[in-house]
């Protein structure tokens, strides 16, 4: 069973999702947050599993409390929902911890799916898609390198010479299986570097493994480019 703590401001959007998650085997709902602060309070109380996290709430946002939830080194895992515009809210939330996001307009389905790989220890956005996000909004993300080099890193020192090769293709957006194509490797062994290489990281996630490969200047953001259909 997956405990939920939902977190949203409007009341009838949290009833929508408590409804639908009641209504759903293997999740249970453990108690509604209407902004921040009760959140950060809830989540040390309650220990659930995953929490949906809106991100505009009035008093202490999304953000602030995906941040202080994390540094708690609790055991929760955090899904940002967001609205359309997936702007510095959504990166913010990335960088402060969360281990995803999803749009509010989402498919019930994918709202299922996304709470069960937060819920098993996965990121919910698709590798190559948190690539594409981070290219057209690193110019709005703060820079936390200061002249840092991969080298001054003690946790990049720790990866092995495949690991770092692992780790740059991570941060590059590559999923297992073009990883495996580009290096021949079995998608197997690709799974097993992954998870050593987030391990040596101290990396919750590959959301997180792919920010600190921005923040290294291991990865560099590409310029925008217009795509139909997709975002």
């Amino acid at each position: 069973m997956t405990t939920v703590l939902i977190v949203d401001d409007q009341p009838l959007q949290r009833f929508g999702f408590r409804m639908l998650l009641e209504s759903s085997p293997g999740t249970e709902v453990v108690g509604e947050a209407e902004h921040g602060g009760e959140a950060v309070r809830m989540a040390a109380e309650l220990r659930p599993d995953v929490i949906l996290m809106d991100v505009r709430m009035p008093g202490m946002d999304g953000i602030e409390a995906t941040r202080r939830i994390i540094a708690s080194g609790g055991r929760s895992r955090v899904l940002v929902l967001t609205t359309f515009d997936l702007d510095e809210y959504a990166h913010a939330a990335l960088r402060a911890g969360a281990s995803g996001f999803l749009l509010k307009d989402a498919h019930p389905d994918e709202l299922l799916a996304g709470i069960r790989a937060v819920a098993g220890g996965d990121a919910v956005i698709a590798p190559a898609l948190t690539r594409r996000l981070l290219d057209t909004y690193a110019h709005q993300l703060p820079q936390t390198s200061s002249g840092r080099t991969p080298g001054d890193d003690p946790r990049i020192r720790s990866l092995t010479e495949r690991e770092r090769e692992i780790f740059t293709a991570i941060g590059q957006g590559w999923t297992n299986g073009e990883i495996a194509e580009r290096m021949v490797l079995s998608e197997s062994t690709v799974k097993t570097y992954v998870g050593r290489v987030l391990a040596k990281l101290e990396a919750r996630d590959r959301i997180q493994a792919v920010i600190l490969a921005y923040d290294l200047g291991l990865t560099h953001p590409n310029p925008p480019e217009r795509e139909s259909g997709e975002l």
